[in-house]
């Protein structure tokens, strides 16, 4: 299970439709892998092209076959808005990770994203990072994931 990294594949999950929803979090996913970087030296210059003797592409470079499409990517969003002390959005990122953790084995391949789309109330949660918000982040969590599965 790997990380998503790229703006353009946190965009694309983002683009579509949420899988789940719970008072807190928001679920999306997207049956992709992510996009394929190009990694291109600065320094180096081709001076020969490389389709000059190239008689024909078998398959598109962009193109992935479905079995190559075996692996599970996930990211969070905590946006500064809905928790704005760090210490706040750290234990949030924490028990999104530690949920995939457990569940990933279980959900489908493809491009995940948890998104916490409302504050927790500051009344129940007066600690930036208590044990009470972790556990109530962990059980909303779980839900969540549990309805992703079915």
């Amino acid at each position: 299970m790997d990380r998503i990294v790229h703006k353009a594949d946190f965009e694309r999950v983002l683009a579509t439709r949420s899988r789940s929803r719970s008072t807190h979090f928001a679920l999306h996913h997207l049956v992709a892998a992510p996009l394929p970087r190009i990694w291109r030296a600065k320094t180096a210059i081709d001076t020969e092209l490389s389709t000059g003797s190239a008689l024909s592409c078998p398959q598109v470079v962009d193109d992935f076959p479905e079995a190559v499409l075996s692996g599970l990517w996930f990211a969070c969003v905590v946006p500064k808005r809905h928790a704005r002390r760090a210490v706040t959005r750290t234990l949030l990122k924490r028990q999104v990770r530690s949920a995939f953790q457990r569940w990933g084995p279980t959900l489908p391949a493809g491009l995940w994203l948890v998104r916490l789309r409302a504050p927790f109330a500051k009344q129940d949660f007066i600690s930036a990072r208590s044990v009470v918000l972790a556990a109530a982040a962990r059980t909303e969590l779980e839900a969540l994931l549990a309805r992703a599965v079915v």
